[in-house]
């Protein structure tokens, strides 16, 4: 009787702790959205960065917030005047607005064209952005030939490689070819980067459920993409992803 009182009683708080997410997001979306825009005067790498760094106080505020505490490792790996791609594992809805802020460097995420046409806030995910319709061959190789130009100004670009969240029971869902493609191509160093304790605080099988979690991120130490087959690489960075995934959870 206890744990089930114990279980509603946290159904009933998590519903009313993501109304609380909500509204603390939008109202502090409105206050950061015109320095956010404003960036966009700013061109390449530069301008990029100064964005990432106003997503960067939003999502600090916003954690605080909702009472989550956010631990970034790894950071050390990252080297001066090197241009990486990130491979993130994706749970949640939470993935996309914590792992790009707190990139150290100018950054941009591969992400759904349809979520640009929302009003305003389109306007924010676009310039964050390298927009996907993956219904679309068209679209596909015209977001592929995007990342490489944005590589090529020195802009870090983050992936998913299982594209959709992760709603199976296993640590990580199958990569797609794209991120592996695009290293191989372009000789790009991928750090294969891994988001904790996401999936507890928003779980992808609950609608409209938030609880105040302590959350984690992990930059682990780059992995060349020369002198490798794209197949190859993909299965390098997936082991290496899944083994560090079960000896840190």
């Amino acid at each position: 009787m206890f744990k089930k009182i114990q279980y509603y009683s946290i159904e009933v708080f998590a519903r009313i702790w993501a109304l609380w997410g909500l509204l603390t997001f939008a109202s502090t979306f409105f206050i950061i959205i015109i320095p956010a825009l404003l960036t966009g005067f700013v061109k390449g790498a530069k301008g990029q960065y100064l964005f990432i760094l106003v997503s960067r106080v939003w999502m600090s505020v916003w954690l605080t917030l909702i009472g989550c505490r956010f631990i970034v490792k790894g950071k050390e790996h990252f080297k001066k005047n090197k241009t990486y791609i990130l491979t993130f594992n994706h749970n949640t809805f939470l993935d996309v607005p914590l792992s790009c802020p707190f990139i150290p460097g100018p950054n941009k995420t591969i992400a759904k064209k349809s979520m640009s046409k929302i009003p305003l806030f389109g306007l924010f995910y676009k310039r964050g952005s390298v927009l996907v319709d993956r219904s679309d061959d068209r679209s596909r190789k015209s977001s592929y030939e995007f990342m490489k130009k944005v590589l090529a100004q020195n802009i870090y670009m983050c992936i998913y490689p299982e594209g959709s969240r992760n709603r199976t029971n296993d640590l990580l869902k199958p990569f797609y070819d794209g991120a592996f493609k695009l290293a191989v191509e372009t000789k790009t160093e991928i750090i294969p980067s891994l988001l904790f304790n996401t999936g507890n605080a928003m779980p992808v099988n609950k609608f409209f459920y938030l609880l105040p979690k302590k959350l984690e991120m992990h930059f682990l130490e780059p992995v060349s993409a020369e002198n490798i087959l794209s197949k190859d690489l993909k299965e390098k960075v997936f082991n290496i992803m899944l083994n560090y995934y079960k000896s840190n959870l």
